[in-house]
């Protein structure tokens, strides 16, 4: 019973809330859309994303002690956060339709979307993955694994359904999807809130009653901390700047035609570094030696392109072409595997003993990554090297996305670094 009970009160329930949540990242299959709609610019609306973003980190670093101490609140709030804010977002861009270029209704999309959002997606990323990790105490990467792979695999799942009904909605589809999927994802994160449980056995230890926990266990190696803070922030960031750019990198290396079932395929490779990475952690005496092996190959990748000019040759040499994908390909899977590997690495350095707070205090680094991450790619890219046409009809900057990887590049390097000498060794031990 107990086999039988770990999935459905853990690892299930878990999958309902991350799938749910992760569709955050299905942002770019409606931004433009939602601009037209309301009349702005596609610049002015992307900052409701990045306020998500934001406060889906900030939520998690203030609420961490709230899903700690009762994981029914923390996921109940979630539910009602998350689907309001999709509501919200919906009554908004109608409201936008109806008064073109009305401030009201940017401001109402950046609240509803950006903050009420935002908490629902703290509360939720949070909530299941201590439970995970209590249910699965030998296979804890596997574990937290699973969950956070559905975060990453919602895009890839609900991207070709939400195109779907934009098509065939007709007049106001971008707002009517908005409302029928706030009610689809409220039923599918209530469920999850109705399963989710924590092993009988489990008893919080008594000296966790008092609030400054989190912040005392943190303290007993600040130095760690830190440094786990600081490379689970570049990670996020270097893979920020290069997803932000990924379809008109594509583009430009002459693969248009393919650039949906490309964006697809890196979608898995994110899902599948967040399962992969971290059911290979499990393995390992040291869990961060995964990170060590994430940077490597993030900088052996963005090396190689960067040393074969791969995006300036602009689809010309298949091979070269070829390395841009690979680059693609194992920065989504490393940005995954960075994510699913945080509360795994942060239990081996400080027990069980509140990782929810420990968890949510980090995640914080998710937050400023969120508003760091995009804009600064988009700013190398408007103003290193020029646009033009690529032949094909499309707008490109070859020399900006290349020119990004040269940050990109260092900030790996920085992040192996600080893996090696901050991190460095730890073998893990039982809670």
């Amino acid at each position: 019973m107990k086999v039988q009970n770990k999935w459905i009160r853990a690892a299930i329930p878990a999958l309902l809330l991350h799938c749910s949540i992760g569709t955050v990242y299905c942002w770019s299959i409606f931004s433009q859309e939602i601009a037209d709609y309301i009349g702005f610019s596609k610049s002015a609306t992307e900052w409701a994303f990045s306020f998500a973003i934001f406060f889906l980190g900030m939520s998690a670093a203030f609420l961490g002690n709230v899903v700690e101490k009762d994981i029914h609140r923390s996921s109940l709030i979630a539910a009602i956060c998350f689907a309001a804010g999709m509501a919200g977002t919906g009554f908004f861009i109608w409201y936008g339709g109806a008064h073109k270029g009305s401030l009201l209704s940017l401001i109402g999309i950046y609240v509803c979307y950006g903050f009420i959002m935002g908490i629902g997606l703290g509360t939720g990323y949070l909530s299941p993955v201590k439970t995970l990790m209590l249910w699965f105490q030998d296979r804890k990467g596997l574990a937290t694994g699973l969950a956070v792979a559905g975060f990453g695999a919602a895009k890839a799942i609900a991207s070709p359904i939400m195109q779907a009904m934009l098509n065939s909605l007709g007049e106001g589809g971008i707002y009517k999807m908005f409302l029928i999927l706030a009610c689809v994802y409220f039923v599918m994160m209530f469920v999850g809130h109705l399963l989710l449980a924590k092993p009988e056995g489990w008893h919080e230890p008594a000296t966790q009653e008092k609030g400054a926990r989190a912040i005392d266990v943190i303290k007993t190696k600040p130095v760690v901390f830190v440094g786990i803070w600081l490379m689970f922030y570049l990670n996020i960031t270097c893979g920020l700047a290069l997803i932000s750019q990924e379809k008109m990198i594509i583009k430009c290396i002459g693969l248009a035609g393919m650039a949906g079932v490309l964006s697809s395929i890196t979608a898995v490779f994110n899902a599948g570094g967040r399962l992969g990475f971290s059911a290979w952690a499990d393995t390992m005496k040291d869990r961060n030696t995964v990170y060590k092996i994430i940077f490597i190959l993030s900088i052996a990748a963005t090396g190689l392109v960067i040393l074969t000019q791969g995006i300036t040759d602009m689809g010309q040499n298949t091979f070269f072409m070829i390395l841009v994908l690979i680059l693609l390909f194992v920065v989504n899977a490393g940005y995954g595997g960075g994510f699913s590997n945080v509360p795994t690495l942060l239990s081996d350095h400080y027990g069980m003993q509140n990782i929810s707070a420990i968890h949510g205090i980090t995640l914080s680094a998710w937050a400023i990554a969120g508003l760091t991450g995009n804009q600064v790619a988009t700013f190398i890219v408007n103003h290193v090297g020029s646009f033009a046409d690529d032949g094909q009809g499309h707008m490109v900057n070859p020399v900006g996305y290349q020119s990004v990887l040269y940050l990109t590049l260092v900030l790996y390097i920085i992040s192996l670094l600080i893996s090696i000498f901050m991190v460095g060794g730890k073998k893990k031990k039982e809670a």
